[in-house]
């Protein structure tokens, strides 16, 4: 078995639309990145690219190559799973954190998890999904942007 963490963060920003975990959120800012800017998914696609020792999100699909501008996290995810597939792992389980100050998330976190899931063809069971707060500290407090952490645990299938 192996663990990996990941941790992504971007800035809020007006006229982009505000995308976590493959879920559109309604609000009045969205982040700002080159793709649709996804913390949550960027946040697990590393965590899943460093169990299996495969770099970073930025190598992977770095942000000066227009074949990812406003791209679908979720379309990086799966990409990233089935090299990690390829390479005979399989997912054991997902954990992972959004802090955003605003909106209020709670209510959006299961469909977060389902798109999670079915990107990479895993059940659901096997992505937690939490958001916190940071009590109005930091950049995240004061709405300047969002961030996410997230681990995951991945295992060698033996043939």
């Amino acid at each position: 078995m192996r663990v990996g963490i990941g941790y992504d963060a971007h800035r809020l920003v007006e006229g982009r639309k505000l995308i976590l975990g493959g879920v559109e959120i309604p609000h009045e800012t969205g982040l700002l990145g080159h793709s649709d800017a996804d913390v949550l998914t960027h946040a697990v696609i590393d965590a899943l690219l460093g169990a299996a020792r495969l770099g970073d999100i930025g190598r992977l699909f770095p942000d000066n190559n227009p074949e990812f501008k406003g791209i679908s996290s979720l379309i990086l995810l799966k990409n990233v799973y089935n090299k990690l597939q390829n390479l005979d792992y399989r997912l054991i389980n997902v954990d992972a954190a959004i802090s955003a100050q605003k909106p209020k998330l709670a209510g959006f976190i299961p469909q977060m998890e389902e798109k999670i899931a079915a990107a990479m063809g895993v059940d659901v069971d096997c992505i937690s999904v939490k958001a916190t707060t940071t009590e109005n500290m930091g950049f995240v407090g004061t709405g300047e942007g969002m961030a996410a952490h997230a681990v995951a645990l991945i295992e060698k299938v033996i043939k």
